[in-house]
């Protein structure tokens, strides 16, 4: 079972849409020129296919549109994102999982060269899958409070990819970053902004968001090809490594999910959910 838990595992808004691909499972506004993202996929924003595919597309619209920049947050109350889907990985369907893989990969590629400023607000726990997702933006703000951010893998009896790790690596600290992987130690918003996981905390949501609102706008008299070219040159070695390494990174996973012990195990935690 412990194997199965790393896997799942301001201004005036003047504009609101949903998109018919995959109803509500991500909220879209605009605010002063900003697309603020919202995941909204009940009950903890595990991440599948259909909202991945959909985050990339947003992202990737904002660009084309000349947004200001872009915020990544979450509607529901008290996660940020809780990982992966574990109805993505609970299957013998070896099309199914590289499919997902490879759309879990284009889509953090999507995130992490972003060529318009991208801030997270998180409002929430967000461990594993949702650690990644919200480090590999440029600036973070979460909220105050219980819940925790970090890489829990190997507490858990997992390996992060080196694609995780790298960015880990690239915010803590070599030794910082070894330390907290090789413990799957998970941070609260105080302990994360002393080690450099976050950049800022906050009271709400509300003021998470304004703070990124802030780090957007911050940029409006910096030439935009001059940052997007600085910022390419700063991520580009692992942004190169995934791409050139994409095929054997989703065979990797896909051997693991799909042997008979991992998939075993998924089917007990299925079942144990449909029994709550």
């Amino acid at each position: 079972m412990t194997i199965l838990k790393t896997l799942i595992a301001g201004g005036q808004i003047c504009l609101k849409r949903f998109y018919a691909t995959s109803p509500k499972f991500i909220e879209v506004t605009q605010d002063n020129g900003i697309e603020i993202i919202s995941m909204a996929r009940k009950p903890v924003n595990c991440l599948n296919t259909e909202l991945l595919n959909e985050l990339k597309l947003l992202i990737s619209e904002a660009q084309n549109n000349r947004s200001k920049g872009i915020i990544l947050t979450s509607s529901l109350p008290t996660v940020f994102s809780a990982g992966l889907d574990i109805m993505e990985l609970f299957t013998t369907d070896k099309g199914k999982l590289i499919d997902f893989w490879r759309t879990l990969q284009d889509t953090w590629l999507t995130v992490y060269s972003s060529a318009i400023p991208i801030a997270a607000a998180i409002n929430g726990s967000s461990p594993a899958g949702g650690c990644l997702f919200a480090m590999s933006t440029e600036y973070r703000v979460m909220v105050e409070g219980k819940h925790v951010i970090g890489l829990n893998e190997t507490q858990l009896g997992m390996v992060a990819p080196k694609w995780f790790k790298d960015v880990y690596i690239s915010l803590l600290g070599y030794r910082q970053a070894e330390l907290a992987l090789l413990k799957g130690a998970m941070f609260k918003p105080e302990k994360a902004l002393q080690l450099g996981l976050i950049d800022e905390l906050a009271k709400d949501k509300a003021d998470a968001i304004e703070k990124c609102k802030n780090y957007i706008l911050s940029f409006d008299n910096i030439p935009g090809l001059g940052r997007t070219i600085t910022k390419v040159d700063l991520r580009n070695d692992l942004i190169q490594w995934l791409k050139e390494n994409k095929k054997a990174d989703t065979d990797n996973f896909v051997n693991y999910v799909q042997s008979p012990k991992v998939q075993d195990g998924l089917k007990l935690y299925v079942e144990y959910l449909k029994k709550k």
